[in-house]
């Protein structure tokens, strides 16, 4: 029987990470720990949680990027020490660590989609702990860190930016989204099975991207979900980041690429379109109190 310990386990990705094992075949034992029952940035508290299970999924995470602008030390406590104290305790442990990352660790400023050895160059606070996180368990744990980078999150089961344009659309009937920031949506229960698959696959140590396939903006996004909605994409104005600040830099492209998954005999995520049409055919996507 494999043994599972998920952090961050009441949060989007760690709730369908929750139901993608309990779907999955075999034997595993599945503890999941949210913040109140498990500070990963306490070293002692990780070592005891950690000791006795096989992998480790650390869905926990400082995700505020603008927040983290004004407060870099509170997202690198979360974001890097956490990430840190749970590689340390998985090594002590015997025991593989699923670090999750982020696209924002690069710049942006190349035209084509990055690959999992490009450089990190991180423009925000956030993108800076993210990167701070995969270098410090990858060093605390060399042979047994997986470093999953993904983006443009949203689930059933907290906010996104899907609710967001939802709700906004319906109260409005029009909305007005950048459209030069280019980005791979991703549904959570997508990336927690292709996780799955990839440790069942036996991945031990690598750096993968865990983004859906194709790329679009915000804008395009958000056009996507209009249409879901039956409505009219023309309803969806372009803006650029200039004309809408934010307190943090966002890449302007943050593509990623997926040849990592080929080795171990995986193939990417399914186009994120697809993965967006089924998602807002779930009611509980549809469930915009969330937003």
């Amino acid at each position: 029987m494999t043994r599972y310990l998920i952090t961050g386990a009441h949060g989007m990705l760690g709730r369908d990470l929750q139901a993608a094992l309990a779907a999955a075949p075999g034997e595993r034992d599945v503890t999941a720990l949210g913040r109140t029952e498990l500070d990963i940035t306490d070293s002692a508290a990780c070592t005891a949680a950690v000791e006795g299970h096989d992998v480790v999924l650390n869905a926990a995470a400082y995700t505020a990027v603008d927040a983290a602008e004004t407060d870099e030390q509170a997202a690198h406590l979360v974001n890097a020490i956490g990430a840190e104290n749970l590689a340390a305790a998985s090594r002590d442990a015997g025991a593989v660590l699923v670090q999750y990352s982020t696209d924002y660790v690069f710049d942006g400023a190349q035209a084509e989609p990055y690959a999992e050895d490009a450089p990190l160059a991180p423009v925000s606070a956030y993108g800076r702990t993210k990167a701070d996180g995969e270098r410090l368990a990858r060093a605390a744990h060399p042979d047994g860190t997986i470093i999953l980078r993904t983006a443009w999150l949203y689930g059933e089961h907290g906010p996104s930016f899907v609710r967001t344009m939802m709700r906004l659309y319906r109260e409005h009937g029009r909305l007005t989204v950048v459209d030069d920031q280019h980005g791979q949506p991703t549904w959570t229960r997508d990336l927690a099975e292709q996780t799955v698959r990839m440790l069942d696959a036996g991945v031990r140590s690598a750096t993968l991207h865990g983004t859906s396939s194709g790329a679009t903006t915000w804008h395009g996004f958000a056009q996507a979900i209009v249409e879901n909605l039956g409505g009219d994409p023309a309803h969806v104005a372009p803006v650029s980041s200039a004309e809408y600040p934010r307190p943090a830099p966002r890449p302007a492209n943050s593509v990623l690429r997926h040849e990592g998954w080929r080795p171990f005999g995986l193939t990417p995520m399914r186009p994120w379109r697809s993965a967006l049409d089924e998602a807002m055919a779930s009611d509980s996507l549809r469930d915009t109190s969330a937003a």
